[in-house]
């Protein structure tokens, strides 16, 4: 009994845990600094209201305090508009785990739209990132941009604009990017360097490129894999390149459905694919030099079936595409890989009834030095990804 007193006592002299708050930010003046503070003061398990209207700020914003909620009135209602933005950040970073990011817009950032660096079990829900002039080389590069993260959650997120990608998981495992709307970009969605991903249910249109899934060298986090992209509407992407020139998406061409780049373990399938001016799926190695001894430049284990294909290959925005069209009565096919390797090795396998054209390419070879003709992509089929599954908290956050 004593001790239990004691224990008692002691704990009476504590502060008492505060209760989780509501941060209300309406619109008006100082909006800067009054949003801001909000996300400074902001405490774990508190949500920050910010109201509708459109936030005229002149500086991007931060969040690193673990389980916060930052909640606008919806993604056409509530606009942080950063046109009048000084520096050249992102519009909002965060870096602290277990955060909700829902309802509200960025608007024409100097920098990326919204960047989650580190951050895992992260939500995007109901999102909207705009360059609102059209598609320039000088907006930023990406719309929604979570790196370096695990378990993420990217869901009903509209994004027009990037001069990279609107919506970019780099580095990172254990994603989904569903029910989303991208356009206007360069690429679509792009996922680099990560593992266990499923992309479905999303619609890419008017983009440079749709969906692409690759990996590169000489980053932190190598060997990307185990994606699944399923379900999606990618069609009459056919948006000029605009990227600045030395970005990796600079070579995507005009026209491009699907992209899988030296990649392990990806499955395309059960995807609506049409209207690409170069392909609705191309499969191909990294083609550039690099340095990096861990690296692996082929695409291996990927599997395209059960895939919708509309017209695609009617004036490929490569060099040599007047050959391939006058070559292929005037249509190349709709399924490409770039030649490189060996397709038993490599464990390419493609089931949908279209042909696939490949290009003859060594890797690093110039695009001239192509012996298009038709293949049969036919090693045995790898076994399908499992699906990712999120935590019920992360689920529950996004109804």
């Amino acid at each position: 009994m004593i001790r239990i007193a004691a224990v008692v006592a002691a704990l009476s002299v504590l502060a008492p845990i505060a209760a989780a708050e509501t941060l209300k930010v309406p619109a008006g003046a100082d909006a800067q600094e009054r949003l801001q503070q909000a996300l400074l003061d902001a405490k774990p398990g508190d949500v920050v209201e910010i109201g509708s209207g459109r936030f005229d700020l002149t500086d991007g914003l931060s969040l690193d305090v673990d389980r916060v909620t930052v909640r606008g009135a919806g993604p056409d209602k509530t606009i942080l508009s950063f046109k009048g933005q000084l520096g050249a950040g992102e519009g909002l970073l965060v870096t602290s785990d277990d955060v909700v990011l829902r309802g509200f817009a960025v608007e024409d950032s100097r920098g990326d739209g919204i960047k989650s660096k580190g951050a895992d079990r992260i939500v995007y829900k109901d999102i909207r990132v705009e360059w609102t002039g059209g598609p320039k080389e000088t907006n930023g590069a990406y719309g929604v941009y979570p790196v370096s993260s695990s378990t993420i959650l990217i869901d009903g997120v509209t994004v027009k604009g990037a001069s990279d990608a609107g919506i970019y998981v780099g580095q990172s495992e254990r994603i989904v990017v569903r029910n989303s709307f991208v356009s206007h970009n360069v690429a679509g969605i792009e996922i680099e360097n990560s593992n266990h991903a499923d992309v479905y249910g999303n619609t890419a249109t008017q983009n440079t490129g749709g969906i692409l899934v690759f990996d590169l060298p000489n980053l932190p986090r190598m060997n990307g894999g185990g994606v699944r992209v399923y379900g999606n509407k990618v069609f009459a992407n056919d948006t000029p390149n605009f990227a600045p020139k030395g970005n990796i998406v600079a070579t995507v061409p005009m026209g491009t459905g699907v992209l899988v780049m030296a990649n392990d373990g990806v499955h395309v399938f059960d995807n609506d694919l049409s209207e690409h001016a170069t392909a609705n799926v191309i499969v191909m190695s990294y083609r550039e030099r690099y340095d990096d001894p861990k690296y692996n430049p082929y695409p291996r284990h990927i599997v395209v079936s059960g895939n919708r294909h509309g017209r695609a290959g009617f004036a490929p925005g490569v060099e040599g595409g007047g050959f391939l069209t006058a070559a292929f009565g005037g249509a190349a096919p709709p399924v490409w890989w770039d030649g490189s390797g060996a397709i038993d090795a490599l464990g390419l396998h493609v089931a949908d009834p279209v042909p696939v054209l490949s290009l003859g390419l060594a890797p690093g070879a110039p695009t001239s030095s192509a012996k298009p003709a038709k293949v049969e992509l036919n090693a045995p089929a790898a076994p399908r990804p499992a699906a990712v599954t999120l935590p019920a908290a992360m689920e529950a956050a996004a109804r």
